[in-house]
C-alpha cells in the first residue's frame, strides 16, 4: 500500500510544480485522488510526508531543479542498464526532478536494485525501494515518514 504514497507524492509535487507551488488547492487534489482510487488514509499519509518536509527543507521543496555541475548527472553503467529497466530508471529520474529523493538517495535505490538479485527491475520494484528507504531510514532527518507510516489496516502511526 505504500507504494501508492508513493504514486500520491509524484502526483502532487507534479501538482504543486506545475501550479507556480499554490498548494492552496489541497482539497480540489485530495477529491481528485479519491476519484482516482486512493484511500483517505493514503491520501493523508501523502500530505502528511509532503508537509513535514515542507517545514524541514521549504526551500528544496519549491525551488525548480537545477543543474548543478558539481553533482552531474547520473547516467548508468553498463551493468547497471541490463537489470534495470528504462522506464524504472526514468521513474528514478522523475522522483529525483521532484524532490521526492536526493542525489544520494538515488545512488541507494541504484544500489539497493542492483542488489536484488533479479535480472531485470521494473518501476514498481523501484517504488518497493522509494517506499523502503523514505519510510524506514535511520537517518533523523528522514525519520519524517516515521510518524506517518501505515499499517495494515490503513491506521495511520
Amino acid at each position: 500500500m505504500n507504494e501508492r504514497v508513493v504514486e500520491i507524492l509524484v502526483y502532487l509535487m507534479s501538482q504543486i510544480r506545475a501550479d507556480n507551488d499554490k498548494i492552496d488547492r489541497i482539497d480540489g487534489m485530495s477529491k481528485e485522488l479519491r476519484n482516482q482510487g486512493y484511500t483517505e488514509n493514503e491520501i493523508n499519509t501523502a500530505f502528511s510526508w509532503l508537509f513535514e518536509k515542507i517545514q524541514t527543507n521549504q526551500e528544496e521543496i519549491f525551488d525548480e531543479p537545477q543543474f548543478e555541475l558539481r553533482h552531474g548527472f547520473r547516467v548508468l553503467h553498463e551493468a547497471e542498464k541490463v537489470v534495470i529497466h528504462p522506464e524504472a530508471h526514468g521513474y528514478l529520474i522523475q522522483l529525483k526532478e521532484l524532490g521526492i529523493i536526493t542525489q544520494s538517495d538515488m545512488e541507494q535505490i541504484i544500489e539497493r536494485a542492483m542488489m536484488l538479485g533479479v535480472s531485470s527491475v521494473t518501476d514498481d520494484d523501484i517504488k518497493s525501494i522509494v517506499v523502503s528507504l523514505l519510510f524506514n531510514s535511520d537517518d533523523a532527518d528522514d525519520q519524517l515518514l516515521g510518524r506517518t507510516i501505515m499499517d495494515k489496516n490503513g491506521t495511520i502511526n
